[in-house]
């Protein structure tokens, strides 16, 4: 769910380069191509790659992406994410009626976090709502952040009341994040439900598992305030506040 810093794909692979290609106008994520014929405008490498060259070059687009969200920044403004779930390999030919035929409308049901103390939750709800609630969208924008530390009362949560989206620690004692999410999706009405996973290093995620549980994805452990922001952006619809 967190923002790449940097694109690195196979410049001789057409379907890397038309995900390249499906990027939104305006993201940041330097560009970089390993291979390939060298007609395209992002920045080529070609093999056998020198690693001398190659940690320069990385170090340079990195350098310009600080700046870039640094000029983003001082002006008020934050890059919006892609909400896109899968990438578009072909040239859109689709009407905009089309789309507007197949957009459902935004979650409104509560965030629900699985933690072993409540501190992540206040967290949460100060990060996200302050920065929506100096804008005046509170009205509009503001949903409950509710906390427990326990399975069945997630379990049950879930099954009583609307939620939208389930974060789950991975290290909370006594909770098994694979079986917790499959129990929480399995229930009438949670095709909507976002899981996803709040993970440490020592945690070795299992991508297979997760998509049969039902996992949406995972976000690296401490979570940077606009990695926050922008998951809530991309999974609830909220719209993003001027200063990250």
């Amino acid at each position: 769910m967190q923002e790449p810093d940097i694109y690195i794909a196979d410049g001789s692979n057409p379907e890397a380069l038309a995900r390249l290609s499906c990027l939104p106008p305006g993201a940041l994520q330097p560009i970089l191509l390993i291979g390939g014929d060298g007609s395209r405008a992002w920045r080529t490498l070609q093999r056998p790659l020198d690693p001398g060259r190659l940690c320069d070059t990385l170090a340079e687009l990195l350098d310009a992406r600080v700046q870039a969200l640094a000029a983003l920044t001082a002006r008020g403004e934050c890059s919006l994410p892609e909400r896109r779930r899968k990438p578009r390999l072909t040239p859109d030919r689709e009407p905009p009626e089309h789309y507007v035929r197949l957009r459902h409308g935004p979650p409104d049901g509560a965030v629900l976090i699985i933690d072993k103390g409540g501190a992540f939750r206040d967290h949460v709800a100060q990060v996200v709502g302050s920065k929506l609630a100096a804008e005046g969208r509170e009205a509009r924008c503001g949903r409950p952040v509710e906390w427990t530390d326990s399975s069945r009362a997630a379990v049950r949560l879930c099954d009583e009341t609307p939620v939208s989206l389930v974060m789950i620690n991975t290290c909370t004692p006594g909770i098994e994040p694979y079986s917790l999410s499959s129990a929480i999706k399995s229930q009438e009405g949670a095709g909507r439900t976002a899981v996803l996973f709040l993970v440490g290093q020592s945690f070795k995620y299992d991508s297979l598992r997760a998509r049969d549980a039902g996992v949406r994805g995972l976000l690296d452990k401490p979570v940077a305030d606009r990695h926050l922001v922008a998951t809530f952006q991309k999974l609830l619809a909220l719209p993003a506040p001027k200063l990250l």
